[in-house]
């Protein structure tokens, strides 16, 4: 990470929850000085009230021109947060937001027109540094503010560039819920287990291992997903029986998550025009 780019300048944490808790760990664990940083909470942590202790600045005033002001707060807090930071609109401090449903346009009317903003949505694996984290800039985010912001959410995980605003409600519903799924596959695989005969505490430890090995597998393989899943299905065998209830096209894995995946992104939608 590019930490002598903030480490002069400092940075601006505004809101430390569990998110903005993970970042700011990785920025430190990479070696960021913890007096670079400017964290605004209202009801600190005990972990941020020792990073205080060791020279964080918590709750102090801003600095004057800090090199990057990311707003991890929730999207319903916004509105009331922001002015705190309207007077570092529309000059060279980049704004980061990772508030779900909240618009460049809305941080625009609340910031300025010409102030640089990187939109961001990452997922919670970032909490332990294997997030995804997919960004949009505005037309005020240059080649090197955009490399900024993506060094500094590397910290939590992998980046990806998007086309446009427009693809962020389907980040949103697909990445960004995404964990919840998966989380939700392993309760009923465990569950499933159970009504098989297994003791609960060994479904779960295979339900999750299963998926955790499963998806290393695919992000290690150069073949795609569909291929994966052909080169463990035997004819006629178990995993063929298993994929003819899960794979069926009405009632199946591929309706079910296209219709969850099309509700959460409908509902992104509604948040940003709330």
């Amino acid at each position: 990470m590019t930490l002598d780019l903030i480490a002069d300048k400092g940075i601006v944490l505004l809101g430390c929850g569990k998110m903005g808790s993970a970042m700011l760990k990785g920025w430190l664990d990479a070696g960021l000085s913890h007096d670079a940083v400017t964290a605004i909470d209202p009801y600190p942590s005990d972990w941020l009230k020792d990073m205080a202790a060791k020279g964080l600045h918590l709750n102090w005033d801003l600095p004057r021109e800090p090199a990057v002001c990311l707003l991890a707060v929730k999207p319903q807090m916004m509105r009331d947060a922001l002015p705190r930071l309207a007077a570092l609109g529309n000059g060279p401090t980049l704004f980061i937001s990772i508030a779900a449903g909240t618009t460049i346009l809305t941080l625009e009317d609340l910031l300025g027109r010409r102030t640089p903003i990187v939109r961001a949505m990452p997922n919670t694996p970032a909490a332990i540094g294997r997030g995804i984290t997919a960004l949009v800039g505005n037309a005020g985010v240059d080649e090197d503010r955009m490399a900024l912001a993506e060094a500094l959410l590397s910290g939590i995980g992998r980046t990806v560039r998007l086309d446009g605003e427009a693809q962020m409600d389907a980040v949103t519903a697909l990445s960004g819920s995404g964990p919840a799924y998966v989380f939700h596959l392993i309760e009923t695989m465990e569950a499933a287990g159970i009504a098989e005969g297994l003791p609960p505490a060994i479904a779960r430890e295979l339900a999750v291992a299963t998926v955790e090995g499963a998806g290393a597998l695919a992000a290690a393989a150069d073949e795609p997903p569909a291929k994966l899943r052909e080169n463990v299905t035997s004819p006629n065998g178990t995993t063929a029986a298993a994929l003819g209830v899960l794979m069926d096209e009405e009632r199946g894995f591929p309706p079910l998550l296209r219709a969850a995946i099309a509700a959460a992104r409908k509902r992104s939608e509604e948040l940003s025009l709330e």
